[in-house]
């Protein structure tokens, strides 16, 4: 660790502010310098969909990852606004947009990812929002104002958030997604089809399975926007929101001949967050990683997987070791609903639901627990945040369970999960 005078951290995103913060707790006190292209501090990205979006007359949530002085009590350079335009691993250099040439001992690409965009939706139509930054978050906020109407392009957790603000907002919502249901990549058919029938409770109004088939985009913002689908449908709206997913920033990786799996487009690393070059780490939305509960290399696009892998990367950097990762975990709130998930989708996993699946209930409650062979690997819970943290061990060791106790109402989740690794541990 005494070899380590500069450490350079790419990104001034989540995975950025908590990588510095774990760099100084593992007793590192040399330089550490953060650039990033926004204007703002590190902040938080799940609430720019929620809170921050529904802040239309109430001022908004407090965001940042890190106390307004952590940066400067803990001697970290944040440069904002700037941006670093080419690394040279062979001189272990930085080139920043304003002219400033870096060294650094080690790298940490925190570089994130951006808005996938659709050349039907250009970003540059008054009409069009995409949500990845505050600034984004703002600008689609200044559109929601009670009886008007948008669109929303895309059905997964995003666009779901948006569409779900908006109707709390007042503002009239069409979705619009193009595989057959909700959620398909993440959840079983069974979540989605409740998901959709509470989407229809609230009144938006969901078209899925639907291709667009024609889009007239107006020149300026007073005029409406107009989809049409493939069956025919017209959607007039006066803003268009594309949440369509993610596209990992590895440009300034890839052209410093780093490794990119080409399976997902993201920074390839180990274990350890270590990229292709010794002296590079990569963390967060941008990397691709190996799991050894994954058959194939994946990118993990989450609030706790920023916060893991920034964390994993400060040590391997220290040389230090660190705790392994945790089980996967996500949540989001939308629809009057808190909705965690646990563990990755398989397309091989056999739901048992316990609670009920009502739509229409004003706080339901529900586990769906997903099994191979008797043994959880995904767990889906809505309002039940509590009886998924007693779950987690079960599905960490992957515990035989039996589907129909685990659905008795009559014993308490937590009595049960504690029953289960009981009959675990003992002998023979």
């Amino acid at each position: 660790m005494t070899s380590i005078s500069s450490i350079l951290i790419v990104g001034a995103g989540q995975a950025a502010a908590v990588a510095a913060s774990a760099l100084r707790d593992h007793g590192y006190s040399g330089r550490i310098t953060v650039v990033g292209n926004e204007a703002h501090a590190p902040y938080e990205r799940p609430p720019l969909s929620k809170s921050v979006l529904a802040a239309v007359d109430t001022p908004e949530p407090a965001i940042a990852v890190k106390a307004p002085d952590f940066f400067h009590s803990q001697q970290v350079d944040l440069r904002l606004g700037v941006e670093v335009c080419a690394l040279d691993p062979s001189a272990r250099q930085a080139v920043l947009s304003d002219g400033t040439r870096l060294g650094y001992d080690r790298c940490l690409l925190a570089t994130g990812g951006t808005a996938r965009t659709l050349p039907a939706f250009p970003a540059s139509s008054p009409a069009v929002h995409y949500l990845r930054t505050l600034d984004d978050a703002r600008a689609l906020r200044a559109r929601l104002r009670p009886g008007q109407h948008i669109a929303v392009v895309g059905g997964g957790f995003l666009g779901l958030e948006i569409a779900s603000t908006a109707l709390g907002l007042g503002v009239d919502v069409s979705i619009v997604e193009t595989a057959p249901r909700v959620l398909a990549r993440v959840v079983p058919p069974i979540f989605s089809a409740w998901m959709q029938e509470r989407i229809a409770q609230y009144g938006a109004k969901l078209y899925t399975g639907q291709a667009i088939a024609d889009v007239q985009l107006p020149d300026d913002a007073g005029q409406p926007a107009i989809l049409g689908l493939a069956d025919g449908t017209r959607i007039q709206a006066a803003a268009v929101a594309v949440a369509i997913g993610l596209a990992p920033s590895t440009l300034l990786a890839g052209s410093a001949g780093l490794r990119v799996d080409m399976s997902n487009g993201g920074i390839a690393v180990d274990a350890h967050c270590r990229s292709s070059d010794p002296y590079i780490y990569a963390a967060g939305d941008c990397t691709s990683q190996t799991r050894a509960d994954t058959p194939l290399p994946l990118r993990l696009e989450s609030w706790q997987n920023a916060n893991e892998q920034a964390r994993i990367a400060a040590c391997a950097m220290l040389g230090q070791d660190a705790e392994p990762a945790a089980y996967p975990w996500f949540w989001t709130d939308q629809f009057d609903c808190n909705i965690q998930m646990l563990g990755l989708p398989r397309p091989d996993l056999n739901y048992v639901v316990r609670g009920s699946l009502d739509s229409s209930s004003d706080s339901p409650r529900f586990i769906m627990l997903g099994l191979h062979d008797g043994k959880p690997y995904q767990a889906l819970a809505v309002n039940a945040g509590g009886d998924l943290r007693a779950l987690r061990p079960l599905l960490e060791r992957a515990l035989p369970i039996e589907a129909a106790q685990f659905a008795d109402e009559s014993t308490t989740v937590r009595a049960y999960a504690k029953a289960v690794q009981a009959l675990a541990a003992t002998p023979g």
